[in-house]
């Protein structure tokens, strides 16, 4: 009998740790958000349209990218001196950023524009996406700025031997290729190309001393890219502006 009783209390026990060990996790808010996001606002409008409807001044140069991009508003905000407005969301892919490029961009009407994107798409964040894809979207976001008659700075991906959301990807090789697109596409078109790559690396990777993950820049990263930015924005600037052409 005691033996019975100890079996049904070791299978009770077993099957307690089986439908907790098989039950889902609770999603957490964030996790929520971002679900409701990709279904009912892909490229996340949302985020940027009552920060646009302030806008009145001049606008020298809109920031367009990922979280690179934003990292630098929210880490060195006095880089963002009027007429500096920063635009980007963590995690964006190229695709996500042309959805919302009109208006984050095209509508403040800024004299120049950056684009900064790439990382997102090697990590393959909104699904897989080959270097011709992100050139593609790329090429759309420089078109339609140049249309309306702004200035486009193609900003390098910067370094990165890892990403430490995807382990495993051959990032290094991937970023190499972009980055040489994208100076050789700037010379043809008239842009302007900024070299954070060469500004931050350490071989393939990110100085260790400029990031806090081997991914993004920390302060001293920003302050490493800042004279990069300038030059970068002193170069469009003193070009003449595109004709517009859109109607």
């Amino acid at each position: 009998m005691r033996y019975a009783l100890a079996a049904a209390l070791m299978l009770a026990s077993t099957g307690a740790r089986a439908q907790q060990a098989a039950a889902p996790a609770t999603p957490s808010a964030a996790d929520r958000e971002a679900e409701d996001r990709l279904h009912n606002d892909f490229g996340w409008l949302r985020r940027y349209q009552a920060d646009n409807a302030r806008v009145t001044g001049p606008v020298t140069i809109v920031f367009m990218g990922d979280s690179i991009t934003q990292g630098w508003f929210d880490k060195v905000p006095a880089f963002f001196a009027p007429g500096r407005i920063g635009r980007g969301i963590g995690g964006q892919t190229t695709t996500q950023m042309l959805l919302r490029f009109r208006q984050d961009v095209i509508d403040l009407k800024p004299q120049a524009v950056q684009i900064m994107a790439g990382t997102n798409d090697i990590a393959g964040n909104t699904g897989p996406m080959t270097a011709a894809q992100t050139k593609a979207n790329i090429m759309s976001m420089a078109e339609l700025a140049r249309a309306h008659g702004i200035r486009v700075i193609l900003a390098s991906i910067p370094p990165a031997d890892h990403f430490p959301w995807r382990p495993g990807l051959a990032t290094a090789p991937r970023i190499a290729e972009l980055n040489a697109w994208m100076r050789s596409y700037a010379a043809r078109t008239g842009a302007t190309y900024a070299d954070y790559w060469s500004a931050l690396h350490d071989g393939q990777a990110l100085r260790a001393d400029l990031t806090y993950d081997g991914v993004h820049p920390n302060a001293a990263g920003y302050a490493a890219m800042a004279p990069v930015a300038e030059a970068a924005i002193r170069a469009a600037l003193a070009r003449p502006a595109p004709p517009i052409t859109a109607f």
